[in-house]
């Protein structure tokens, strides 16, 4: 009896996990690929969410909260000097993936790196900003030596004999003593007291994850010394030692990253520090395809699936399907557009004012950004293809953060859909031109992502119903491939979206509007300088500074006031088109446990993560 009771269970128990498909593995089915594994040049949630459950940072955010923290590498930490240090207490007896156990000099060793990196358009301009209230290492080193970047060097990239040595002292004099190593503590000393420090040290910060000295120098990174660092200085990414190699202190393990099928597997770290993960084996798996993420969510062979917003309702009531909504967010998304384009670019047609292309600096007319931002229809997009799941905004702050105000969608420079208004702009456009001779040029948007090729397209429906002159060819390339291109200036407008870097007005007024804002510097040299140069509107100071003032400014009303200057500013002027601010949701298989929400995570925290029935 007792031999078939015992048969029974085991039979019961085979019926159980074969409901569940592979109770070991999560599958995630996304959209796209991560652009790179390079801590310190991932400025992207699709490599942000693999960086993620790698690394590791010294503090984490606790649970869902933005403003509490917990410790992670570090056990315990101290604020001290008014604001001015941070002191952090490296955890011991932790180890990296390949066996090394992390120290002190890892953590130094990791932001120094990433300072000396600075990718042009990456995330280390927050470091950059904290450490020494500026953007850049380009920026510091010109104000420091008062030469130019470019001019230190040759022609065969050799730096000038006459600035080797002052190039030596940026890093003994400057870099290396912001970040130290004082015992068994890390101390950090910031150019000011900077409210949001915390928040971009904390997990889901990659650009701040501890990395493994002793291996990164083994593999061809920066060698730790004051020497020659400038030639680890914005290496092209597929050149960084780190672009598809992975080895941090986290729950899981890189294995390997398949570009032709755009997929990620991790496993698990059955070394780490902490209990080790419940699941095993971590599949984040680039399918741009809708229908057949949908047929993957509904057979069970994806765990995870990120499901375009206009698709919701066909995932919701799917069986053994959960549907978590609403979610807040802090992301916006938005029409923004090239000042000056590459004039190589082949998303300009001819490349000139005759019907069969646009010149390089088409979108530096006032006229042809207000008649496109007057042709979004963004109520439809909101209510048909975001089912609701979205909201009006009037510039690019997301409701949430100081400076919103939704009483300034009635401003008169407000967005809003008004195809009149774009016929009259058009009229004005390059002295009326443009409305006479047409243009012709092409729309991208990163495959995969459904909401942002509907935006295109009906942009291209709006605007070619005003004059059968006008050509918008809407075309979709691979999620890295965009985005590159958005960097090296070659679209003429993009369709992006940002998710805070950390719940800051300035994460999101300095990253669009500013000239050296990451976005800001990939609209243009037009833009750039239109930015910086003085207005009567802000009383000779020029929009740059204004954003600088408000982001040091501590008084809240004052603070407040200057984002309402600069968004009305930014309206008036028509610097971009904010689409909408999202509303999240997650959807998943029901036997997924475990999935909790914390706005600033870049994806899944595969960490807490398991499967059951129960």
């Amino acid at each position: 009896m007792r031999k078939l009771l015992a048969i029974f269970l085991i039979a019961l128990s085979v019926m159980f996990f074969a409901a569940i498909k592979n109770p070991d593995t999560i599958v995630e089915a996304t959209i796209g690929e991560p652009r790179t594994l390079d801590p310190h040049d991932a400025y992207d949630t699709a490599s942000g969410e693999v960086i993620y459950n790698v690394y590791e940072n010294l503090i984490q955010y606790k649970g869902s909260s933005l403003s509490e923290f917990e410790p992670r590498l570090a056990t315990k930490w101290e604020i001290l000097d008014g604001g001015k240090t941070y002191k952090f207490y490296i955890r011991k007896g932790v180890k990296f993936h390949n066996g090394d156990v992390l120290t002190p000099k890892d953590v130094e060793y990791s932001f120094e790196r990433g300072l000396i990196l600075d990718p042009a358009d990456g995330p280390m301009w927050m470091l950059w900003d904290a450490l020494f209230g500026v953007s850049s290492l380009e920026g510091f080193v010109k104000e420091k030596l008062g030469v130019a970047w470019k001019d230190l060097f040759d022609a065969n990239g050799n730096v000038k004999p006459k600035y080797h040595d002052a190039l030596v002292k940026i890093y003994t004099d400057y870099i290396d003593k912001a970040v130290e190593v004082d015992g068994d503590a890390v101390v950090f000393h910031l150019a000011r007291p900077f409210g949001p420090f915390m928040n971009i040290l904390a997990q889901s910060a990659n650009w701040a994850a501890v990395l493994d000295m002793k291996w990164c120098i083994s593999i061809g990174c920066w060698n730790g010394k004051a020497e020659g660092w400038w030639k680890f200085h914005d290496i092209k990414k597929e050149n960084s030692p780190l672009y598809a190699r992975m080895n941090g202190t986290g729950p899981f393990k890189f294995v390997s990253w398949d570009r032709a099928e755009q997929k990620i597997i991790l496993v698990r770290n059955d070394d780490y520090w902490r209990t080790p993960a419940k699941i095993k084996k971590v599949v984040i798996w680039g399918v741009d395809e809708w229908s057949t993420r949908r047929a993957m969510l509904e057979k069970g062979d994806a765990d995870i699936v990120v499901v375009p917003t206009q698709y919701l309702p066909q995932v919701e009531g799917m069986k053994d399907v959960t549907v978590i909504k609403p979610l807040p967010t802090l992301i916006v998304a938005s029409l923004h557009f090239n000042w000056t384009v590459k004039s190589t670019s082949k998303y300009i047609g001819s490349g000139k004012l005759d019907g069969n292309g646009i010149p390089p600096n088409f979108f530096s007319d006032i006229h042809v950004r207000r008649a496109f931002i007057c042709s979004i229809n963004y109520d439809a997009l909101i209510n048909d293809v975001l089912h609701g799941l979205g909201r009006r905004i009037p510039t690019d702050l997301p409701e949430g953060l100081l400076g919103f105000d939704e009483e300034l969608l009635y401003d008169e420079y407000a967005p809003r859909f008004d195809l009149d208004c774009a016929a009259e702009e058009f009229h004005k456009a390059w002295d009326g031109q443009l409305w006479e001779k047409g243009f012709k040029l092409t729309l991208l948007y990163n495959l995969g992502n459904d909401v942002r090729r509907t935006a295109a397209e009906m942009l291209k429906t709006y605007i070619e119903s005003l004059n059968p002159k006008f050509h918008i060819n809407v075309v979709g390339l691979q999620w890295p491939t965009y985005l590159d291109a958005t960097r090296n200036g070659t679209l003429p407008a993009f369709i992006i979206g940002w998710l805070a870097d950390y719940p800051d007005p300035n994460n999101f007024i300095f990253t669009y509007y500013d000239s050296k804002g990451s976005y800001g510097l990939r609209q243009g040299e037009d833009f750039r300088k239109f930015v910086s140069t003085p207005r009567d509107e802000f009383g000779g100071k020029s929009l740059d500074q204004v954003i600088e003032e408000a982001a040091q400014e501590t008084n809240v009303e004052k603070r407040k006031a200057l984002y309402e200057e600069i968004q009305k500013f930014a309206m008036k002027y028509a610097l971009g088109a904010p689409l909408y601010q999202g509303m999240g949701f997650h959807v998943q298989r029901s036997w997924v446990k475990g999935w909790y929400y914390n706005e600033m995570r870049p994806g899944a925290d595969f960490y807490t993560l398991y499967k059951s029935e129960k």
